[in-house]
C-alpha cells in the first residue's frame, strides 16, 4: 500500500474504502449486507493497510456511518474516517449539532476529516465555514475538507475558513478527468489532496460493459453508459486493456493506478465483497510506466461524452428500430 501524510489527519492509504453501498437501497445488496460482507470488507481492508473510510450522514440516512463504527471496531480510533455534513441549512451552530451526531453514530470523540458534501448554492462559504473553523479549534475534527467544489470555491472555502481546507472530494477517474486541469495541479502546489470518487466510473472501466453488453440497475441511469458514450469510450478502454496486459493486471487495476500516480491524489472505491476490494488495493502495488501513464491520460482527455439528453435520445431511437 501506498501512503499519503495528510495534516491533521494523519497516514492516509492512497486507495481507501468507499461506504456508500453501507446501508443504502440503491444498491440493493440488503439488510443482511451490512451484519457480513461490509464487516469482512472493512476487517479485510486493514490487514491489507487500509487506513482511509469514507463515509456520509447522507449515506442511508446514519446507516453507512454505524455500520462502518461497527465493522471497524477498536480501530476506528486508530484509521482516517472521513464523513460529510450534507449542507442544509449549515449555520455554524447546526454544523456543530450535525458533527456531533455523526461522530455518536461513528463512536468518535474526533473525526478526522469532515467534509461539506456539496456547495450549497444559495449559502456561501463565509456562512458555512466559521462553523467548521469552531469544530476544529474545539478539536472535535482533525481537518476540514469539501466535496464537489470548483477550484474557485475552494479557495473561496479556504479564505472563510481562515486556513487550509485540505482535501477536496470530487468526480475523478479516467473516463471523467476534468480535475486533471486545476484541482490536481493545485493540490500539489498548495500541498492539498483531491480524493477521487466513483474512480471506476460505476464499473464501466473495468473493459467488460459495451454496445452490445450494457448493465442494468443504477448504471442504466448512467449516461456513460449510453450508446454512444460506449462507442466513443471504446479507443480508451482499448488502452487500458493493452497497458493491462502489458503489466500483468486488470483494466480496472490500471484505472486505479493511474489515478494514484496523480500527485496528491487517493481513490476510494467501494466493494461489494471481500474479493473485489482485494481486487482494488491490489492496484496499488502496480507500477506504470511514463509512457502508459501518458498513453492513458492522453486517451481520457480525448473522450467526450455526450450529454444525457442524447444518450436518452440514442437509447429511444434503437428501441424504436427494434420494433
Amino acid at each position: 500500500m501506498k501512503y499519503l501524510d495528510v495534516d491533521g489527519v494523519g497516514k492516509v492509504s492512497r486507495i481507501g474504502l468507499g461506504t456508500w453501498q453501507f446501508g443504502s437501497r440503491e444498491w440493493g445488496y440488503g439488510d443482511s449486507y451490512a451484519s457480513g460482507p461490509a464487516r469482512d470488507i472493512v476487517h479485510r481492508a486493514r490487514a491489507l493497510g487500509v487506513t482511509l473510510f469514507d463515509t456520509a450522514e447522507v449515506y442511508g440516512l446514519g446507516k453507512s456511518e454505524r455500520i462502518l463504527s461497527d465493522a471497524l471496531g477498536d480501530e476506528r480510533e486508530q484509521v482516517a474516517v472521513a464523513t460529510k455534513i450534507f449542507p442544509v441549512a449549515p449555520f455554524p451552530a447546526v454544523v456543530k449539532q450535525r458533527e456531533r451526531a455523526s461522530a455518536r453514530r461513528l463512536r468518535l470523540e474526533h473525526i478526522p476529516l469532515y467534509q461539506i458534501h456539496q456547495p450549497n448554492p444559495v449559502v456561501p462559504d463565509s456562512v458555512i465555514m466559521p462553523g467548521m473553523r469552531e469544530l476544529l479549534d474545539s478539536g472535535a475534527i482533525g481537518a476540514a475538507g469539501v466535496s464537489n467544489y470548483s477550484l474557485s470555491r475552494w479557495k473561496q472555502a479556504d479564505a472563510a475558513l481562515g486556513r487550509p481546507v485540505i482535501s477536496n472530494q470530487v468526480h475523478l477517474s479516467l473516463a471523467h478527468p476534468r480535475a486533471l486541469d486545476d484541482l490536481v495541479p493545485f493540490a500539489e502546489q498548495e500541498n492539498r489532496v483531491v480524493i477521487a470518487y466513483s474512480p471506476l466510473a460505476q464499473g464501466l472501466l473495468g473493459g467488460k460493459y459495451g454496445v452490445d453488453n450494457r448493465p442494468g440497475g443504477v448504471r442504466a441511469i448512467n449516461r456513460l453508459f449510453g450508446t454512444e458514450n460506449l462507442r466513443r469510450i471504446e479507443p480508451l478502454l482499448q488502452t487500458l486493456r493493452d497497458v493491462a496486459d502489458d503489466v500483468g493486471a486488470k483494466p480496472a487495476q490500471v484505472a486505479l493506478a493511474w489515478l494514484i500516480s496523480l500527485p496528491n491524489v487517493v481513490a476510494i472505491p467501494g466493494a461489494s465483497s471481500v474479493e473485489q476490494l482485494e481486487f482494488n488495493v491490489a492496484a496499488a502495488d502496480l507500477e506504470l510506466s511514463a509512457d502508459a501513464r501518458q498513453a492513458l491520460t492522453d486517451e481520457a482527455r480525448r473522450f467526450q461524452p455526450v450529454s444525457m439528453r442524447r444518450s436518452l435520445t440514442d437509447s429511444l431511437r434503437e428501441k424504436l428500430l427494434r420494433r
